[in-house]
C-alpha cells in the first residue's frame, strides 16, 4: 500500500496538490487545491493509485464499481479493472443524478461506489439513491481524497487514500485578498 509521504509525492509530480490562492465550488478561499483531474492524465500514476484503492476492498463481494460524472469516471474505471468487476457511472439529467446510456444495476447487485474527492459528499450520496432505487447494496465508498477529514459518513464503509482538511476562509476573511494575491487558474472553479 501506498503510504501518505508516496502520495502526497505522487500528487506533487502530477501537480494534483497545488498551492496558491483558489476560490472553491461553495465560495470560500483557499490556499492549497487537489485537482484529482489531473492525476488521470498520467495513467501509469493513476493505475498505481487505483490499484492501492480496490486493494483496499479486496475481499468484498462486488459486481459492480459506479462513479459520478464526470470526475469519478476513469478512477472508478480502473478501480473496476482491478476488482474485475463492472464499472458504470451516473451523470445528471435534468437535475437529477441518473443512469444513463444503457447502464444499469440490477436488483441484489452488489454496488460500490468509488469517486476521486469528497468534499461535501453530495455526489456520492446522490450515486447512493440512484442505487438504493434499483434495490442493489451498497457495500462501500472509496475516493481518492477525503477533504472533509474524515467528517463525512455514509453509512456504509468508507476507504480514502488521503484525508485532510485544508484552511478555508469567507471572502471577506481571507488574508490571501487581504495581501493583494490574485486567484489562481484553477480548471473547473474559479
Amino acid at each position: 500500500m501506498l503510504d501518505q509521504k508516496e502520495l502526497l509525492e505522487i500528487f506533487r509530480e502530477t501537480k494534483v496538490l497545488r498551492e496558491g490562492h483558489f476560490k472553491l465550488a461553495s465560495g470560500k478561499h483557499t490556499k492549497k487545491q487537489l485537482q484529482c483531474a489531473l492525476l488521470v492524465q498520467y495513467p501509469n500514476f493513476n493505475e498505481r493509485v487505483c490499484e492501492d484503492l480496490a486493494r483496499r476492498f479486496k475481499g468484498v463481494e462486488i459486481d459492480v464499481v459506479v462513479s459520478p460524472a464526470i470526475g469519478g469516471i476513469l478512477v472508478g474505471y480502473e478501480v473496476a479493472k482491478c476488482l474485475g468487476v463492472r464499472a458504470v457511472f451516473t451523470e445528471r439529467e435534468n437535475g437529477k443524478m441518473t443512469l444513463r446510456r444503457g447502464f444499469n444495476i440490477e436488483d441484489d447487485e452488489n454496488v460500490l461506489v468509488i469517486s476521486d474527492v469528497l468534499i461535501t459528499g453530495s455526489a456520492i450520496n446522490e450515486v447512493i439513491e440512484v442505487i438504493k432505487e434499483r434495490g442493489a447494496n451498497l457495500c462501500g465508498v472509496g475516493v481518492l481524497v477525503d477533504r472533509s477529514n474524515g467528517k463525512i459518513s455514509f453509512g456504509t464503509r468508507k476507504e480514502a487514500l488521503y484525508t485532510t482538511e485544508f484552511e478555508t476562509w469567507d471572502p471577506e476573511e481571507c488574508p490571501i485578498c487581504g495581501a493583494g494575491i490574485p486567484f489562481t487558474k484553477n480548471g473547473t472553479h474559479r
